[in-house]
């Protein structure tokens, strides 16, 4: 059974940093690529970042370029998000999720449904 366990959230002033993690156990970590979105109360979980199972192929939402950052460490099944200059509207839990398709990165990367396994978040707030 897949397990993902997010950590590393809190609270920050704005423009400062955060480095969340997300620690996969069970299965393959490194034939599958990683997401991670984002949700605040009343609104649809959106995408933030995905990485490919290779590393080779990034995305991110267009709030978050050039501010965070995705990669993994495949040696300790971990995906991390760094996440700089934070805004006070990053504010949201934070989910890293696993894609559903061996070995596969594409178009729909960014779509949650894409998504089979997710964690349990974790909290994000960054004070103005």
């Amino acid at each position: 059974q897949v397990q993902l366990v997010e950590s590393g959230g809190g609270l920050v002033q704005a423009g400062g940093s955060l480095r969340l993690s997300c620690a996969a156990s069970g299965g393959t970590f490194n034939d599958y690529t990683m997401g991670w979105f984002r949700q605040t109360p009343g609104k649809e979980r959106e995408f933030v970042a995905t990485l490919s199972w290779s590393a080779l192929f990034r995305s991110y939402a267009d709030s978050v370029k050039g501010r965070f950052t995705i990669f993994r460490d495949d040696t300790k099944n971990t995906v991390y998000l760094q996440m700089n200059s934070l805004k006070p509207e990053d504010t949201a839990v934070y989910y890293c999720a696993r894609y559903s398709v061996f070995r596969s990165y594409g178009g729909r990367a960014s779509s949650q449904a894409t998504y089979t396994y997710w964690g349990q978040g974790t909290q994000v707030t960054v004070s103005s």
